[in-house]
């Protein structure tokens, strides 16, 4: 158990120790909190008011009794101290031998530390950026390829199996305008007259998509008509672009265990059988020569459309028969991540699971919020290559894949992000991604001299040296790793990571500017030398769950 959990085990304890007395039938949930004032304590629960509000007793009166409670129940001597605050918060100090012996456990796991069996095999679908292959990926779809990706590490990394899924939309009139534009461009290459499509994709990619097709054929489509030429281009465009989002991503140190194409969900029959199971359990009707999913009834805003009078289905059929799919599939959980402009489709989706006779609570669906690229603390557009809008491989480009990485992690996904691209380039402790892989790299530096000065640590540093306020502090930063892990899990925020990692940074750089690591007495170098290497762990193990290196040197 980590250190928030042997408290939580503490109080919940002592609540139920007192149960029997306060003559209270009902277990009520333990709640355990980090204060913000380091004079607030480690940890302070509510628990008093929690059980005063039901018990319809002063909380102040309950939080002296549990006090009393929890000295009895601290058999081990992990509570220093306890005190009553405020309306009945319990602020709980406790022992500095627990903060030791957390840093003697961090060390004997290694990167390990932080992990846990909490998933238990749990099989969780995981679906993220799905862009249609109508064009290269923009800065939008990176944010979401780096929460995608990082909860995978992170799910991985607490016992979870992780299927992680691109589901290519393939299919349907997009693919057709693709297609045409791919064409028009094609001729105008060729020095033929071309109008595009009204409703075409008109970006600066496409222009090279055409010089790269006419450089393999030549003019051979240059005077062909065009519904025996249509189905090359439409094929050639979409699995082109298809290329580059492969290559967009895995440059992003992103990837993925399948890529789904919608075609395959056609042809083997898994749409129609979805509807067909709809219509079985009394939940589509036609009207006006169409087939309705009676979805306002399961708490979407009104009835959808699945196939239409000319008889072509619907997108939202498609997704139906790919979620039907992923259900059949056994997984426990699955996680769609989408675009904040995809947030009145949620309603839908559930919907259709309930009308499968699905338990919609399997679903949950991650909606990203919108990002701003900012220069010299002005929003900008960079349309060198794409046209219309900033592609990814742009960024990356410019930034790295560290910093791009990081800066998308940086804010929750749940509210807008200004991408500082000057911010990102700098190396400079303003830079977080670079404040926080300095830290890495300073300690890589501290245990290089250390060898050279014979001063390499030891199996069995000597813990019991490190008192000062400062060590304490570097101690209980890294007892918290394995509950940000945690909490990123049950909250599925992997910010979460880097948003601790540079309060490690700051602890350990402040330390850094006070304290020597080497060149002090044998003793307290081995045991500065271990609370270094616990640190540099964390660090390197924080960055790895979001994809971003741990550098040596820097």
């Amino acid at each position: 158990m980590d250190v928030r959990q042997i408290v939580e085990s503490l109080v919940l304890s002592a609540v139920r120790r007192k149960r029997g007395g306060w003559g209270m039938e009902v277990e009520l949930p333990v709640s355990v909190e980090i204060p913000r004032q380091e004079s607030h304590g480690d940890f302070s629960t509510n628990a008093a008011m929690q059980v005063a509000r039901h018990l319809h007793r002063k909380p102040r009166e309950i939080a002296a009794e549990l006090v009393a409670a929890l000295r009895e129940e601290d058999r081990e001597g992990r509570i220093a101290s306890l005190e009553v605050a405020g309306p009945g918060f319990i602020n709980i100090f406790l022992s500095e031998d627990v903060w030791r012996e957390t840093l003697a456990r961090a060390l004997a796991a290694g990167p390990r530390f932080g992990s846990s069996r909490v998933g238990a095999g749990q099989a969780v679908h995981l679906e993220f950026v799905s862009a249609n292959p109508t064009g290269p990926l923009h800065v939008g779809h990176g944010r979401g390829a780096a929460v995608g990706d990082a909860l995978a590490r992170i799910l991985e990394f607490t016992g979870h199996r992780v299927v992680r899924e691109y589901y290519v939309n393939d299919v349907g009139n997009q693919m057709d305008n693709l297609g045409r534009s791919l064409l028009a461009r094609y001729r105008e290459a060729c020095g033929r007259p071309s109008i595009l499509p009204e409703d075409g994709y008109r970006g600066e990619y496409m222009v090279e998509l055409a010089e790269a097709v006419r450089a393999e054929v030549g003019d051979r489509y240059a005077d062909a008509a065009d519904e025996s030429a249509l189905p090359f281009f439409r094929r050639e465009a979409g699995d082109r672009i298809l290329r580059g989002i492969r290559e967009d991503l895995a440059a992003f140190r992103v990837s993925y265990d399948r890529w789904f194409p919608e075609q395959e969900l056609h042809a083997s029959g898994e749409v129609t059988a979805a509807l067909a199971k709809l219509r079985d359990r009394g939940q589509v009707y036609e009207s006006e020569g169409a087939t309705y999913f009676r979805s306002a009834e399961l708490g979407d805003e009104k009835d959808r459309v699945l196939v239409r009078g000319d008889g072509r289905t619907t997108y939202f059929a498609a997704d139906i028969g790919y979620h039907s799919r992923k259900v059949a599939e056994g997984y426990s959980r699955m996680i769609d991540i989408w675009g904040a402009d995809h947030h009145g489709y949620v309603s839908r989706l559930r919907a259709a699971l309930k009308g499968l006779g699905e338990d919609d609570g399997r679903l949950t669906v991650l909606l990203i919020q919108f990002v701003t690229l900012i220069r010299d603390g002005k929003a900008v557009q960079m349309s060198t290559r794409s046209g219309e809008f900033t592609t990814l491989r742009e960024v990356l480009d410019e930034v790295g894949v560290d910093a791009a990485r990081f800066f998308y992690l940086l804010r929750s996904y749940h509210t807008h992000l200004d991408f500082d691209l000057t911010l990102a380039k700098t190396q400079s402790r303003n830079n977080p991604v670079y404040y926080i892989q300095y830290v890495h790299a300073r300690i890589s530096s501290i245990f290089r001299e250390a060898e050279g000065r014979g001063e390499t640590l030891g199996e069995h540093p000597p813990l019991s040296i490190l008192t000062l306020p400062e060590e304490t502090r570097l101690m209980k930063a890294v007892a918290r790793f394995p509950d940000v892990v945690s909490e990123c899990v049950k909250t599925l925020e992997p910010h979460r990571i880097p948003f601790y990692l540079l309060e490690v940074a700051d602890l350990f750089h402040a330390f850094y500017h006070q304290h020597r690591f080497l060149g002090e007495t044998p003793e307290r170098t081995q045991a500065r030398l271990a609370l270094a290497l616990a640190v540099r762990t964390v660090v390197a193990t924080g960055l790895s769950l979001i994809g971003v290196t741990a550098p040596e040197r820097m």
